[in-house]
């Protein structure tokens, strides 16, 4: 294929640029997804896109590295797309919003039983206590989420009390209790 692309000429040469800046991109793109995956816990999905990932990194490096001295615009595409890829993997790993999250919230004790009862009420598990504030008694809500549905949380919880306290944390495991779950395919 590379010898085709160079046997067109000054076009041939752009295209493979555009090859080479594209498809590591993609590269990249899918290593990032693939750790993600790993730390989550859907391993058979990472090592499907590990696969894909090494035959993308061992053409486009093998075309690089062999061509570098005879045209380094290789090498500058090849970095770009690196840094793209990068950025990509990041954005889509945000819109797909893989594992668990867990909502914690501190507020007045009178707005902090209003969220519980609307959070309950959405089907959300979430476990109050009680706490002793700087000034005043205060409510400290806990809600396990899938990463998906913590925004929906969150834009409730401010609703009611658009001075809450919010604070969220990965989690990485998690046994029992009640938790709003959507089958996931992936695992």
């Amino acid at each position: 294929m590379w010898n085709a692309l160079e046997g067109m000429g000054a076009w041939g040469i752009v295209l493979a640029i555009l090859i080479i800046f594209i498809a590591k991109i993609v590269e990249v793109t899918i290593g990032t997804l693939r750790q993600i995956l790993v730390v989550k816990g859907f391993r058979k999905l990472a090592v499907l896109l590990a696969l894909i990932e090494i035959f993308l990194w061992v053409f486009i490096a093998s075309k690089v590295i062999n061509d570098l001295s005879v045209n380094i615009l290789y090498g500058i595409a090849y970095g770009l797309g690196f840094a793209a890829g990068v950025y990509f993997g990041s954005i889509i790993e945000q819109k797909l919003a893989f594992g668990m999250l867990l909502v914690q919230t501190i507020t007045t004790e009178k707005k902090g039983l209003e969220i519980a009862k609307e959070l309950r009420d959405k089907g959300y598990g979430v476990t109050t206590v009680d706490a002793k504030g700087k000034v005043d008694d205060r409510k400290i809500m806990m809600v396990y989420a899938n990463r998906r549905g913590s925004q929906e949380i969150i834009e409730q919880v401010l609703l009611i009390d658009p001075t809450a306290m919010i604070v969220t944390n990965d989690v990485g495991t998690l046994s029992g209790g009640y938790i709003r779950l959507k089958k996931s395919l992936l695992k």
